[in-house]
């Protein structure tokens, strides 16, 4: 997990003691994160991040010339850049035992002696890679933020006169997140455009998916595995 990604959404977590003991804080004073809406990541200074799943390509096995024109063009698309990104790479222990529990069905089910024979060595194969390494799925984002105007503390006396016009308060502030939204939405129109003539396939998180994955960053121990989906492998 890239810290520099989370450093968007935390507190400077400074140690307070007194007479030894570590004073208690409430989670939530440590986020900076004021809300989730529009496909958008509100801080509690105004800010507005989007974040962009973005596909994986097997740059190994590309030839020379192909290697050469995605590393030019990637080079390019951050020469283009106007305002900084961050780069996330999530990786989870990818759990196979279902696959193989679906395997070792297909090998009982298996009428022809040599298939049998071959299944159950794949079979005895992939285990034998488990107990060497744990298998890592790995899920790449972009991080576009924006900055927007940042919340200001007010005085006393504009606090007092937005009590009298609390309407007015609620339409600039509305006002003032629709201007600043169409400002980050070019901006991830233009990082997917980039992305995209490399290859990638690119993906903008909606209001849910923005939920958990931040749910799942801060509860690893809930998440720590990923299961495989075996009802989307064909096995034949």
């Amino acid at each position: 997990m890239s810290f520099g990604f989370w450093h968007l959404f935390l507190k400077p977590m400074a140690l307070e003691m007194q007479r030894g003991k570590k004073s208690a804080s409430s989670t939530q004073g440590f986020l900076l994160i004021s809300e989730v809406k529009s496909d958008t990541v509100v801080t509690r200074d105004g800010g507005l991040r989007a974040i962009i799943a973005v596909s994986s390509t097997n740059f190994v096995l590309k030839s020379t010339e192909e290697q050469e024109a995605i590393l030019a063009r990637y080079q390019s698309f951050l020469n283009a850049l106007d305002f900084p990104v961050q780069i996330l790479i999530r990786s989870r222990r990818l759990d196979i035992s279902s696959y193989l529990q679906k395997l070792r069905e297909k090998q009982m089910q298996q009428a022809n002696e040599l298939l049998r024979v071959q299944t159950e060595e794949y079979i005895e194969y992939v285990s034998k890679l488990l107990e060497f390494g744990n298998i890592m799925s790995k899920t790449f984002y972009v991080v576009v933020p924006y900055a927007g105007s940042l919340v200001s503390k007010q005085g006393f006396l504009k606090k007092f006169a937005g009590l009298f016009n609390p309407t007015k308060e609620i339409y600039s502030s509305s006002e003032k997140f629709a201007e600043e939204l169409r400002v980050l939405n070019d901006r991830v129109a233009h990082i997917e455009g980039g992305l995209s003539s490399m290859g990638l396939r690119t993906m903008r998180l909606n209001s849910q998916e923005l939920v958990e994955l931040l749910y799942h960053s801060y509860n690893l121990s809930n998440v720590e595995t990923q299961t495989l989906n075996v009802e989307k492998i064909q096995i034949t």
